[in-house]
């Protein structure tokens, strides 16, 4: 299922490919090439990968330089940079070179700032050296990855074609402000998190599992999915197609979970009933519940 990402001329699966968990050492390579070339081969033809995510990008450019044309390549940087301040055009224009050269490519489809704050996006400085990479034909899109009020700020700033943040049953701050806006004015938009970490799979609050806000969330919520349809069809389904998602991106190390989240995807839109229902809990239950970084 290919959809517009927003005006910026690339089209998009419905269902991206998070590649951080690529990055790991402990991941053999062979594994690795298997996995990212049986991705592309099922239609996802959406990657996002970051500077921070290990050896994900070095990865995609070892095992998919020679598909580059398949797939639509996303990642994001501006810190990190040896001998560069993070958030400095420097840190941005090297990181920009550097990621070039470990995903092999001539051009990066999709180049985001990833998740700096506000103050770093409204001194333009970063936002200034993304446009020089562009005009340099080394990226395509100007994107934005975050929440809240930088991603208020990137979305009405006018500089961006896209963004990337978090968009799944118990973060849903987004979708009556900045995205229902991103959409109107074009933005491409990736989701993040779209199965809400699967906090759901935990009977009581996890503990350094990156689920815990999730989990509260959800036992406010009081939300269950209807009869016959399990909780990560219900989750992914209610993120696919939130208004203004272009797609959403789901890492994993299996690929029979891209097979089955694809085959999910295609069933389209959860009932009308049940989205009001999941966006009515929420509504109901927020506690100043802002966007998860």
């Amino acid at each position: 299922m290919l959809r517009d990402f927003g005006k910026t001329g690339l089209r998009v699966s419905a269902l991206g490919f998070g590649a951080g968990q690529i990055g790991d050492d402990a991941w053999g390579e062979d594994d690795v090439g298997r996995l990212l070339n049986e991705v592309v081969d099922l239609g996802v033809t959406l990657i996002d990968t970051a500077r921070s995510y290990g050896r994900s990008e070095e990865r995609i450019g070892r095992h998919l330089a020679h598909r580059r044309r398949d797939f639509v390549l996303s990642t994001k940087g501006g810190y990190g940079v040896e001998g560069a301040a993070d958030w400095s055009s420097e840190a941005v224009a090297r990181g920009i070179d550097e990621a070039l050269g470990r995903m092999r490519t001539d051009v990066i489809d999709v180049f985001h700032l990833h998740s700096c704050d506000r103050a770093t996006l409204e001194r333009g400085e970063v936002v200034r050296a993304l446009d020089d990479a562009r005009n340099a034909g080394k990226i395509r899109i100007l994107a934005y990855s975050g929440e809240n009020d930088a991603l208020d700020f990137a979305v009405d700033c006018g500089a961006f074609g896209a963004v990337q943040c978090s968009v799944n049953v118990a973060d849903q701050r987004s979708l009556d402000g900045p995205l229902a806006r991103a959409a109107a004015r074009g933005l491409g938009v990736i989701g993040k998190r779209p199965i809400a970490n699967a906090a759901w799979r935990f009977a009581e609050r996890p503990v350094g599992d990156y689920a815990e806000v999730y989990w509260e969330r959800l036992r406010a919520m009081e939300i269950a999915p209807p009869a016959g349809t399990p909780w990560p069809e219900m989750a992914l389904r209610f993120s696919a197609f939130a208004p203004g998602v272009s797609s959403v991106i789901v890492g994993t190390r299996d690929v029979h979970h891209v097979r089955s989240n694809a085959a999910l995807v295609d069933r389209g839109a959860l009932p009308a009933e049940l989205v009001a229902s999941i966006r009515r809990a929420f509504r109901e239950h927020d506690r100043d519940w802002v966007g998860q970084v």
